[in-house]
């Protein structure tokens, strides 16, 4: 019998587990996951039980109360071995319904490029929008840091103050073209992003004109599976075209590699041809693909 019930403290073990199976590229400890629980304040977080194991989970991203017809992100996943039971289905239906709850006229969500996930969706009414690539590239493998342009200069975000990065970050993520990425209020963002214990400030790495930040990486680590995940790469709109995602990048996976991490992985919008030209430049080679799928309610 499955069990649909909110997320909560001491979950993260179980949580991080079926993470691991279902989306193994992405960083998810379990002490990361405590923390998101005990400050979830941007989203809910159902799981889904079976037999006293957490094998699915559903994430509900709350709108902007300002918003007046909001497209809400929803994220519905279960474990590959525990699929075909149910597990699924009610963690939709019950993901939906908070989602309506909030608001929502509309969902978004990613859906696993297979088969099996793509007529899921179909079944529950989603249709496939935009194409998503999935890379790797072991860190021994990246080519050597590229030098910064005169008059930039280099910085990891333990050198940085919150506001400096949240500010670069809430200008670039209007242009991921996926619409996945997002900024919360500044406040939000300290609790639940900056103060994340999977963040690695030290291998994320900043451009500066003067005290700006004009082009960053945001990492996250798992350092017991030696991986690391590029969360966020940006380019404020006024310094683009000039190689700075480059930059930051190479030397954010030099220092991983350097502090003992093994493999590096991404995620893009397959249309993203930019950055998907600045990965494969430093190693990183397909090994994945998903969809966005949208629905209106």
């Amino acid at each position: 019998m499955i069990d649909v019930r909110p997320a909560a403290p001491g979950d993260g073990v179980g949580l991080a587990a079926a993470y691991a199976a279902a989306l193994p590229r992405l960083v998810k400890t379990a002490r990361g996951i405590e923390t998101e629980l005990g400050t979830g304040s941007t989203r809910m977080v159902l799981v889904a039980v079976e037999g006293g194991v957490i094998v699915g989970w559903g994430n509900v991203f709350r709108p902007d109360p300002a918003e007046p017809a909001p497209r809400v992100r929803i994220a519905v996943q279960v474990a590959p071995e525990r699929r075909g039971h149910g597990a699924g289905r009610a963690l939709t239906a019950a993901v939906e319904q908070l989602a309506t709850e909030f608001g929502a006229v509309a969902l978004l969500l990613v859906v696993e490029d297979d088969d099996a996930s793509r007529q899921f969706a179909h079944r529950h009414g989603y249709v496939l929008d935009r194409r998503m690539s999935h890379s790797d590239v072991r860190l021994a493998d990246a080519p050597d840091p590229v030098d910064p342009p005169a008059g930039l200069r280099l910085a990891t975000y333990d050198d940085l103050d919150a506001r400096q990065v949240w500010t670069a970050t809430a200008a670039v993520v209007a242009g991921d073209p996926s619409g996945l990425s997002h900024a919360p209020p500044y406040e939000n963002w300290v609790a639940t992003d900056w103060n994340h214990p999977d963040l690695r400030r030290d291998l994320s790495i900043a451009l500066l004109d003067g005290d700006q930040v004009v082009s960053f990486v945001t990492t996250t680590a798992d350092p017991d599976r030696g991986v690391i995940w590029s969360n966020l790469t940006g380019t404020v709109p006024a310094y683009r075209g000039r190689g700075l995602a480059k930059v930051v990048k190479s030397h954010a996976l030099r220092r991983a590699h350097r502090a003992g991490l093994t493999t590096a992985s991404t995620g893009n919008d397959a249309a993203n041809e930019p950055m998907l030209a600045v990965n494969h430049w430093l190693g990183y080679r397909l090994a994945g693909s998903a969809w966005t799928a949208a629905k209106a309610l």
